[in-house]
């Protein structure tokens, strides 16, 4: 009788969230650039000669034509394609469709708020502090998992650090919706909002995000990713330069608040992908933060700390993490996070590649040769050549600087090939494969962030407007109408699976948080009452705590919004810079 009265409510919920998307105007409900392109999308209903454009005054400002339609190859749905690029002056308008209506914005600072708030996510998910009021508002917590006495598991012991060794492990992020921390995860995340950094230097110096270490010299995006980095300099075994693949519990807590979680915190088996990753990021940071002031020891530390992983990580290559065989030798068994990896070419390839920008060692730029994959691919943490790929386009070195630049064309171009035909005039969107795991950070954000690489390196002006169809569908110009990120539009998530927005008690999740978005694998469904309200790949998405196929939010995802959000930010918003960027960001 439970299971049935739980479906019953599950279907309900699905019912109420069908009923709340009627509304067929989809749009980016954040905010349009006036200077750029500004579709809008009818879902369904032929809007021609119907719809209305009224500015805050209420006068009609144009009377938009459907400029192309589109039918879906996934759910066959009709969809309408409105131009309103026409309207470049900033304010508040509403697009009126028979009894529908749905605002939007228009400003030079659209992203600006997105961005800041992505990034200050990173400071609200910090492990092992007290998150401030000061800096957090209502989102301020006691500290949880101080990690100063996690346990060496059996899988991870050395004849210098035996099983059972208590070791000091603090700080660093919560990876997802777990209170977990991965270091081939953070490796990723860090290395991504690096290499955007690289590219935006001038942008990050002046972005304040309100966060302990604002006041100092460094640029506030360095700052959290010092959070990070100092934690996994600890994931080093300094006997032999492995590094642990997770500091984890033994299965995943409850959702519970981090200050009242009391299991045991293990670090696990060294990993030849963590390694490596630990060994890229470790790199690329040491040059970027080379010489700063507030962190005068880092760089040289984790120049050994990276040169001594990737020597490890070359006389280990195939330790791989497999959580089934380490559990069937060794207890504790461990079933949180697994991210397994059975290839490591790629890790190779991106650690190689900075530890020659750092150091200019021959080797270095010879391993990476050897290793340098044929073409770009969609980003994740278990495939990480492009993160090289983009350092090579940043260098100075010519050869490997115009392979890498051709990969990138090719790319883009694919990617932008059929928006035109596309069902939300998006590149991103309009395909089956576009959807699964995660999708909204690799598939949607990171080929954004590849096409502002391309517009800046390759074609100025080409490739940047289909960056921001991307952002636009993120933002709500998609299938179900929600705009994907906590805290912004008039739909967003509300309910993300998450443990720290669950159970703080505030109805509102974090704001600037990426969930993984429309996932037609449902494997969440196995294991509950969840009822999605379809089964198209572009609308299975579900806005329910469950939900943990769709509604997760994790570093990674969040690492890729932060990065095209600022980086749109940085190059479209061109008034008063020096006074919108050296504000404080507060929470609302």
């Amino acid at each position: 009788m439970k299971r049935i009265i739980l479906a019953s409510i599950a279907i309900m919920a699905a019912i109420g969230i069908s009923a709340k998307l009627a509304n067929p105007i989809r749009l980016n409900q954040v905010g349009y650039l006036p200077n750029e392109q500004k579709y809008v999308v009818i879902d369904q209903i032929d809007p021609q000669n119907k719809l209305i454009v009224k500015n805050e005054k209420g006068n009609v400002v144009c009377k938009p034509k459907v400029v192309r339609k589109a039918k879906s190859n996934m759910s066959g749905k009709m969809r309408y394609i409105v131009d309103l690029s026409e309207i470049k002056t900033p304010g508040k308008y509403t697009i009126q469709l028979d009894k529908y209506r749905s605002s939007f914005n228009i400003s030079e600072n659209a992203f600006h708020n997105l961005a800041t708030s992505s990034l200050k996510a990173f400071y609200l998910i910090r492990s092992g502090i007290d998150i401030s009021s000061k800096y957090a508002g209502i989102y301020a917590r006691r500290c949880g998992h101080p990690d100063t006495a996690v346990i060496v598991h059996p899988s991870a012991a050395s004849s210098a650090v035996p099983s059972g060794t208590i070791i000091s492990s603090p700080y660093g992020w919560y990876d997802a919706g777990d209170y977990n921390k991965y270091t081939v995860n953070s490796a990723y995340s860090i290395g991504l909002m690096l290499a955007v950094y690289e590219q935006n230097k001038d942008y990050f110096a002046k972005l304040n995000t309100n966060i302990p270490e604002s006041n100092n010299t460094t640029p506030d995006i360095l700052d959290e990713m010092m959070f990070n980095l100092k934690w996994l300099l600890t994931m080093q075994d300094p006997s032999d330069g492995g590094v642990y693949h997770k500091l984890t519990t033994p299965r995943f807590e409850n959702f519970i608040m981090p200050d009242k979680c009391h299991q045991p915190r293990y670090v696990v088996a060294k990993s030849v992908t963590g390694t490596l990753d630990f060994a890229a990021c470790m790199a690329q940071a040491a040059r970027l933060i080379q010489g700063n002031k507030d962190y005068p020891d880092f760089s040289s530390k984790a120049r050994e700390a990276a040169i001594k992983a990737y020597e490890w990580a070359k006389k280990n290559p195939d330790a791989f993490y497999r959580q089934r065989d380490i559990n069937n030798k060794f207890k504790p068994s461990i079933s949180t996070g697994e991210y397994g990896d059975f290839r490591c070419n790629d890790e190779m390839f991106w650690a190689a590649t900075e530890l020659y920008r750092l150091t200019g060692i021959s080797q270095y730029k010879e391993d990476a040769k050897k290793l340098m994959p044929p073409f770009f691919t969609n980003s994740s943490w278990g495939m990480v050549s492009d993160l090289g790929l983009f350092s090579w386009i940043s260098s100075n070195d010519p050869e490997m600087r115009a392979k890498s630049l051709s990969m990138l064309k090719k790319y883009c171009d694919n990617q932008i090939a059929d928006v035109d035909k596309s069902d939300f005039q998006s590149p991103f969107g309009s395909r089956k494969f576009d959807f699964g795991w995660g999708c909204l950070g690799g598939n949607c954000c990171f080929p954004a962030i590849a096409m502002l690489y391309a517009d800046k390196y390759i074609d100025s002006g080409k490739y940047k407007k289909y960056a921001i169809e991307n952002i636009d569908y993120l933002l709500g110009r998609n299938a179900t109408g929600y705009c994907y990120v906590t805290g912004f539009g008039h739909l967003s998530p509300m309910h993300p699976h998450h443990r720290i927005s669950a159970s703080d008690g505030i109805d509102a999740p974090m704001p600037g948080l990426l969930v993984g978005g429309p996932n037609p694998g449902q494997q969440d469904k196995a294991e509950g009452n969840l009822v999605y309200p379809s089964n198209y790949p572009d609308e299975s998405y579900l806005d329910q705590t469950e939900s943990y196929a769709s509604n997760e939010i994790a570093i990674n995802w969040n690492a890729n919004l932060v990065g095209i959000s600022c980086w749109i930010d940085a190059t479209t918003n061109i008034t008063n810079k020096k006074t919108l960027y050296g504000q404080n960001y507060q929470f609302k």
